[in-house]
């Protein structure tokens, strides 16, 4: 079932202006990172042919920038009436065989395209950090997956039937497409689930141009959300992957401050970035439980019914309540509890 954490609702533009408007907007923010909540989700206008085919669209999805310790990761994804093949632009292959000038020149195209439609969705270092370093981890295949769903249930939205979803798949393909399946059942998609699907199918090939564009430019435009933030060697960090001899001297001469370590564009869940704040960041010492008189730990957040009650003695007297042990900081500090308010 799709996770409501990688959800942030769309609705699709009223018309392929609107769409290159939106859509640049969101390539080239001054605050482009998000800090709290899913990322943005970009659905272009529904082309006329799209909305009333009865036999449905065809559809494709595609990632890029999975495996960076840098930036963000998209998601592309891109759609079409069988009918309209003519019209749709040529020469889409997996983007990551293409040449920088082929893959924008394939984008403009499909933006220029009013029988294509198409969807991005944006999940920041941030947002990736958040979920895989919270108690019960959001891990990245799972975030790749309902984000997935997440674009074509904008799509179904939006009132348009699809034929077939055609995917690029993250993990095991068969359990991959039940997990569609079955998350989809009722709506009579064929989903098409294999590995390269984006160099076999064109609607997945048109994706990943999306996908890789759209990043390739969120990070050419990216603006530090740090305040006085100037990092040592700019952007000369290589490919972003943590393998990358340059990565690791970026990463290495910006781990800049003692508490926050990096900037927001890194991946703290990525293996370098999880050591490098272990090294250098703050230590941070965290108090023991305490035990209580028969050996078990004591939660401090936890309150226990005879905190309500005054137990007494053999004798009829209140006994006296035994008091936690204060922690070391406290002591340290000679901070003591309130006990009484004084209105001068």
């Amino acid at each position: 079932m799709l996770d409501k954490r990688c959800s942030s609702s769309s609705k699709p533009c009223k018309d392929r202006e609107e769409a290159a408007l939106r859509l640049e907007s969101l390539c080239s923010s001054a605050r482009l990172s998000n800090v709290r909540g899913p990322g943005p989700l970009l659905l272009s206008d529904i082309p006329e042919s799209c909305r009333k085919s009865k036999t449905g669209v065809v559809l494709g999805i595609d990632e890029a920038g999975r495996g960076p310790v840098l930036g963000p990761m998209t998601y592309g994804c891109a759609f079409w009436n069988p009918e309209d093949e003519h019209l749709i632009p040529k020469g889409f292959t997996d983007s990551k065989q293409l040449d920088k000038n082929t893959r924008s020149s394939l984008f403009s195209r499909i933006k220029a395209c009013s029988s294509m439609g198409f969807v991005l969705r944006v999940l920041h270092a941030s947002e990736i950090s958040r979920n895989m370093l919270r108690a019960s981890p959001y891990n990245l295949n799972a975030m790749s997956h309902d984000s997935a769903m997440e674009m074509i249930q904008a799509v179904l939205d939006a009132g348009v039937k699809i034929e077939t979803a055609y995917i690029d798949t993250v993990g095991i393909p068969e359990n991959y497409k039940r997990k569609l399946e079955q998350e989809f059942r009722g709506h009579e998609i064929n989903f098409v689930v294999e590995t390269k699907a984006d160099a076999n199918y064109g609607p997945c090939s048109a994706a990943s141009v999306v996908a890789k564009v759209c990043r390739d430019s969120i990070i050419e435009a990216w603006t530090w959300s740090e305040d006085g933030f100037v990092p040592e060697d700019g952007m000369n960090y290589g490919s972003g992957y943590p393998s990358d001899p340059r990565c690791k001297t970026w990463l290495g001469k910006n781990c800049a401050d003692s508490v926050f370590c990096f900037p927001d564009f890194v991946r703290f869940s990525w293996g370098p970035a999880k050591l490098a704040v272990k090294e250098k960041g703050v230590k941070v010492k965290w108090q023991a439980e305490e035990e209580d008189e028969n050996g078990e730990k004591e939660d401090a957040n936890q309150m226990k019914m005879n905190m309500f009650l005054q137990s007494v003695t053999k004798k009829g007297t209140p006994s006296r309540i035994r008091k936690r042990r204060r922690f070391d900081y406290f002591e340290k500090v000679k901070l003591n509890a309130v006990t009484e308010i004084v209105k001068l």
